[in-house]
């Protein structure tokens, strides 16, 4: 991973669907600069939740990465707006995002799910943020709106390409692999 240090990643399940919000940051710099992959924090308990850690690891959110704008992933953007002042990416344009201390993150479009899916990948952490587009084992339903099963297989092709050692942070469930998605997930 080169000059770069790990970064710490920090899921969150949240909401009744158990959606995966990430909280990102640098323990090694100790800068305070957290970035949030997702928001699904539902109701006050979990907003408290959210804030509460934040505020134990004095952290400051300044970026908010949308993986796709179905209701289980943006509830508590919101809360992040009126807490943090973080307005939320959503379906940024393809190439790599301008975030300071957290460089090198690029997007791909993976409409399939929902027509605005993007996945975040960031080369130099050796990893994917992939919304509701791939899961271990399984994949994101195409029968709601916005989904389309022939455009979300075009969108893991994208995925397929990653290094096989690319660890997968999903919108639900647990972190897993592109090598091992590739070997297991009967989509891929």
């Amino acid at each position: 991973v080169g000059l770069y240090k790990p970064m710490t990643i920090k899921p969150f399940y949240f909401n009744p669907y158990r959606e995966c919000t990430y909280v990102v940051w640098d323990e090694q710099k100790q800068n305070h600069k957290a970035l949030l992959v997702d928001a699904g924090m539902y109701g006050e308990a979990e907003e408290k939740r959210m804030a509460d850690f934040l505020t134990k690891e004095s952290l400051s959110p300044i970026a908010l990465l949308i993986t796709h704008t179905h209701p289980d992933h943006i509830c508590g953007v919101n809360f992040m707006q009126r807490m943090y002042g973080v307005e939320p990416i959503i379906c940024p344009p393809e190439g790599a995002l301008q975030i300071p201390n957290f460089d090198g993150i690029e997007v791909l479009h993976t409409p399939g799910h929902k027509e605005d899916s993007v996945c975040y990948y960031w080369r130099a952490q050796g990893c994917v943020f992939t919304g509701d587009t791939l899961f271990k084992d399984s994949i994101g339903r195409t029968d709601l709106a916005g989904g389309d099963m022939p455009t979300l297989i075009h969108s893991l092709d994208k995925l397929k390409q990653l290094p096989n050692d690319t660890i997968v942070y999903p919108g639900h469930g647990y972190p897993t692999t592109i090598g091992r998605e590739k070997q297991y997930n009967p989509y891929l």
